[in-house]
């Protein structure tokens, strides 16, 4: 059992090595992507100066073990809606519109602050420790028992969501809620339960959907929703006749990726070798870049990065004994399936375009922190149980 106990037997070098990939094909990426002159910043630097900042998470949150993060939760669930209620009235000089949202602190000399990409992670935490304490408290489910825990985990979650819906910020919001469905899905809540639920959801998602195509006039007047959110849906719809407007990001990532081809342009003009301009392709953008560079060859090889990551957290979640550590693993697992779905979906026409970068690979500071928090708890999961999963010793 000695060397079970040794700091190096016990860190997941499948989950580093995952990372290690993650951070060279980003900084691959970014480098083309600056190819486009659309900034002057150089974000190859700074995204490997995040990484780095990303890497001390890590080592500080993998010495929390399960009872640990469990004392903290709340502080740190509370620290995170503080974050998004400070970001709310906060004065324009601290916390600036950009690009219609007020998501950002920005300080002069630091950089800006996305405080909704770290709730993501508190949340997941937040979820795992109340269904955790639910079920320890009623080892004996009934209908009026799984009620309650619904309640408890919509209301965690309502309320990060509703902070962030007055930035207003769509796109994280939805993966708030990602986060929670696959908490409820492995909490053991019975179906006859989830099924009226899901279905309602389902049917209320498509009332909505109609009346944006059909009659978007009623949910201006009755919901406030504004015209130009009508416009991401008509011109995901139909992009090429709003190619001069709301289309024009996802004409040109269309463009970019069925141009790459099959082993891409990189080929045979080097990295940087991209022609066509894309706003924003270092960060939302990411991967039409990719697409254009590598071509369908390189794309897979990053969605199969992905796979691995997301089967080894799985694998993770099924090895461990401590059901709060299960919870965190379907938390991270949601949220950056959601990510990846999502962000990939919106550049190759299949889902509307969202301002969610693509994990661990598109430029962003707050981004990649945020998930860098999510790996870390995921290192602290191996570090502190391998040796009772794993070893043979008795």
């Amino acid at each position: 059992m000695e060397s079970n106990n040794k700091f190096s037997s016990r860190i997941d070098y499948t989950l580093a090595f995952l990372l290690f990939l993650l951070f060279i094909t980003s900084c691959i990426a970014i480098y083309s992507a600056q190819t486009s002159g659309q900034y002057a910043n150089n974000f190859l630097i700074q995204q490997v100066f995040w990484y780095a900042v990303g890497v001390g998470i890590i080592a500080s949150i993998i010495t929390f073990d399960s009872d640990q993060l469990k004392k903290i939760t709340w502080y740190a669930y509370g620290f995170g809606l503080f974050l998004l209620f400070l970001l709310v009235i906060a004065p324009d000089s601290l916390a600036p519109n950009i690009n219609g949202a007020k998501s950002w602190f920005v300080i002069k000399k630091v950089g800006s602050i996305q405080p909704s990409e770290f709730m993501k992670t508190f949340l997941i935490v937040a979820l795992a420790n109340v269904a955790t304490t639910h079920h320890e408290k009623n080892p004996i489910k009934t209908i009026k028992t799984d009620i309650w825990l619904l309640l408890k985990l919509g209301l965690v979650t309502m309320a990060p969501i509703m902070l962030v819906m007055l930035q207003p910020d769509l796109g994280t919001s939805l993966v708030l809620i990602a986060i929670l469905v696959g908490v409820i899905f492995v909490s053991g809540v019975s179906w006859k339960i989830l099924t009226p639920i899901f279905a309602g959801g389902g049917a209320v998602a498509g009332t909505i959907f109609y009346f944006v195509l059909w009659q978007p006039d009623i949910l201006e007047k009755y919901l406030g929703v504004k015209q130009y959110q009508f416009g991401r849906i008509y011109s995901w719809l139909d992009p090429y006749n709003y190619a001069s407007s709301t289309g024009y990001q996802l004409t040109k990532s269309l463009l970019a990726i069925g141009s790459g081809q099959t082993t891409g342009k990189a080929l045979e003009g080097g990295i940087g070798a991209r022609e066509v301009y894309l706003p924003e392709s270092h960060s939302d953008f990411i991967f039409s870049v990719i697409g254009e560079e590598f071509g369908f060859l390189g794309s897979s090889i990053v969605v199969s990065l992905f796979f691995l990551l997301l089967y080894h957290i799985t694998k993770t979640g099924m090895d461990t004994k401590n059901n709060f550590y299960t919870y965190i693993c379907v938390g991270v697992i949601s949220m950056i399936t959601f990510h990846v779905f999502q962000n990939i979906g919106m550049t190759i026409g299949v889902l509307p375009i969202t301002g969610i970068p693509l994990p661990f690979i598109s430029y962003g500071g707050s981004s990649l922190m945020g998930n860098m928090m999510a790996m870390g708890l995921i290192f602290s999961i191996r570090y502190h149980y391998k040796k009772y999963m794993f070893s043979t010793d008795k």
